[in-house]
């Protein structure tokens, strides 16, 4: 499955099928908190966090690829990444694109 954030495959013809997501929330975890909180005193990366988004980010990836192959697609154009907070100490991690099917190579 090809994934990209351009609008297209360059030497392919696309067919639009639909738009395709995948999403996870995920929570603070305790230990975290409190080591991040330490962390905010002297400054620097919360090394944690760091790791729990980039978890999240691959299993919304993974979401949205499997949501692409129901539809038979090829490929999936136009990706984005998108976070919000669902409840206190919660996030979602939303990525999104469009499914496509490539056709011929355009010469």
């Amino acid at each position: 499955m090809i994934v990209t954030t351009t609008e297209y495959i360059q030497g392919y013809e696309v067919e639009t099928l639909d738009i395709v997501f995948g999403n996870t929330v995920r929570a603070k975890h305790v230990g975290k908190d409190v080591m991040a909180g330490l962390k905010s005193i002297v400054g620097g990366e919360l090394h944690g966090y760091s790791e729990m988004l980039a978890d999240a980010r691959a299993e919304a990836m993974s979401r949205m690829v499997d949501d692409a192959k129901r539809l038979d697609a090829d490929a999936v154009v136009n990706v984005r990444f998108t976070t919000s907070q669902t409840m206190a100490g919660a996030a979602e991690l939303l990525a999104y694109g469009t499914a496509v099917k490539l056709g011929k190579i355009i010469r």
